[in-house]
């Protein structure tokens, strides 16, 4: 883990602790709240330069979030996956990964669906707009593609629109990589990265 990761956790993790203790104490009590609650916090944050230089960026982007999105921006969401992204999330087993980097996918305001069988071929089959960045898993692979262990057991197809490059880095961070279908540009597969002692 790298510098950069411990410090964007050590700034989430004061984030949501603050988030919680106003709470606690009945400053907040709705997403409206949380998001105004956080908005705050971060502009304080800033301006009393509480943090490394390095979390200006992080900061300011967060900042930007919950002003122009509100409720929307989902901030604690994305304090949650700054403060999981920092610890030791390869650790975990390779569903608990998945489930965290679409998370992270969504939160970068990607169109994140699970189909059913008709929605995924067939005449009921949902058509992917080529102006939405999404990522669409079919939902029968991924209930039988996971051991009770949340290991991976066979390789999961899904249909991707956006920027692909962007997409790997995120399902990289998580230990997960994608495998692209030639004759198929939106069909790719997903893959966890099998650690040296095995998954």
């Amino acid at each position: 883990m790298d510098n950069g990761n411990t410090f964007a956790a050590h700034l989430a993790w004061c984030g949501l602790v603050a988030l919680h203790l106003a709470r606690l104490d009945g400053q907040v009590c709705s997403p409206g709240q949380e998001n105004l609650f956080l908005t705050r916090w971060l502009a304080t944050a800033e301006k009393q330069r509480r943090f490394r230089r390095e979390l200006a960026n992080d900061i300011r982007w967060l900042l930007k979030e919950g002003r122009e999105k509100g409720m929307r921006a989902d901030l604690p969401g994305k304090l949650h996956y700054l403060w999981r992204a920092g610890n030791d999330l390869k650790a975990q087993n390779d569903l608990f990964r998945l489930q965290h980097a679409l998370h992270a996918v969504k939160l970068t305001g990607w169109d994140y669906r699970v189909l059913s069988e008709s929605e995924w071929s067939g005449r009921r089959a949902l058509k992917i707009s080529p102006a939405v960045a999404g990522i669409y898993l079919k939902k029968s692979a991924l209930e039988n593609g996971f051991s009770l262990e949340g290991v991976q057991i066979s390789p999961l197809p899904v249909r991707i629109n956006g920027n692909l490059s962007a997409l790997d880095t995120l399902l990289e961070r998580a230990g997960w990589y994608r495998v692209s279908v030639p004759d198929e540009p939106q069909l790719h597969y997903l893959r966890a990265v099998v650690s040296p002692g095995g998954n």
